[in-house]
């Protein structure tokens, strides 16, 4: 095994344990505002890939970096979906036509 390789599997693994300790600690009402967040951060998973697909030099890895790029994206994208839907639960109900036609003061 190379120096190199080596010592990015330990970054990985490193980077894995810190994840899980930070992402145990918070409370299970917060988790999904969290995420949504760190999903919209992510796009810079979608620069990275970019940048790994300019030096790519055989089909396999461009068919790599293809599918890095377009799961990052849906990533991004979906962050931003679940923050906007959680946005929409705390907003207030607009009023409909037909409430403000019939007069009802409930």
């Amino acid at each position: 095994m190379s120096q190199q390789l080596f010592t990015n599997f330990a970054i990985f693994v490193l980077s894995f344990l810190v994840g899980f300790e930070v992402i145990s600690k918070i409370p299970a009402t917060l988790h999904t505002p969290m995420m949504s967040g760190a999903n919209a951060i992510h796009g810079v998973v979608v620069v990275g890939s970019i940048l790994i697909a300019l030096e790519a030099q055989s089909a396999l890895f461009y068919v790599i970096a293809f599918i890095a790029v377009f799961l990052g994206a849906i990533n991004v994208a979906g962050g931003y979906v679940v923050t906007d839907r959680m946005l929409t639960m705390f907003s207030k109900p607009k009023p409909t036509k037909n409430s403000a036609k019939d007069g009802d003061d409930k």
